[in-house]
């Protein structure tokens, strides 16, 4: 009998083969939409998710949903091998793909579960699935959440915006005026809109004199 990995070595042969497909167990999860595949990265078609380290807040706490829709992609990944068809190329070089493991779509179990949104931007196939989550109150969709499109603009301007040596960032959030340093863990999740009063600051007792107080991790 032929497995399926025989008849796509034929396919090829034949020249019949779809495009970059192929089953492998060869796959890791570098994100909640992103796989390192057979040696490359593989960006999921369809969807966006939180990136590593990107937090949301859920019941007026924050939580780390970048770190959480990648675990979503990893259990998922063990319902079977995986296979992936190419779609597309991004800006990076990198495949877009329609991925599956086993029978199910990771894209489509991503979006089902709240772990990523319809990236609508590029596609529409997902979005029946992104309103049963929502009014669900699924995963990202349970309290307030910043769109990873959104965060990355803002990790970008946040990383252009500190000036040289201030690199604390005082804060404004429900919580009042906080300040973090480098290193603690709300660090690189905190933006920082000086539309807002928020600031950059060089010292402690700069943030302080400005009345914002310290984090506490």
């Amino acid at each position: 009998m032929l497995t399926l990995r025989s008849l796509l070595v034929l396919a090829v042969l034949a020249g019949t083969a779809p495009a970059a497909h192929a089953v492998t167990d060869d796959v890791r999860v570098i994100d909640g939409d992103t796989l390192d595949w057979q040696g490359q990265r593989v960006r999921l078609f369809g969807i966006d998710a939180p990136e590593r380290g990107q937090r949301c807040e859920r019941g007026g706490k924050s939580w780390d949903c970048g770190a959480w829709s990648a675990q979503q992609l990893a259990r998922t990944l063990a319902s079977g091998r995986v296979s992936c068809t190419r779609e597309d190329t991004d800006r990076y070089g990198r495949m877009v793909a329609t991925c599956t493991a086993g029978t199910r779509d990771l894209s489509r179990a991503q979006v089902q579960a709240g772990a990523a949104q319809a990236y609508t931007r590029y596609s529409t196939r997902y979005v029946a699935e992104e309103a049963k989550a929502k009014a669900a109150r699924s995963g990202i969709w349970a309290g307030a959440m910043v769109s990873p499109e959104a965060h990355r603009a803002q990790s970008s301007t946040s990383r252009q915006g500190a000036p040289t040596g201030c690199a604390i960032k005082g804060n404004i959030g429900s919580s009042g005026k906080i300040y973090h340093r480098p290193g603690q863990r709300d660090y690189d999740a905190t933006r920082i809109d000086t539309a807002k009063g928020e600031a950059w600051f060089c010292s402690e007792a700069e943030a302080r004199a400005a009345g914002f107080r310290p984090a506490r991790r």
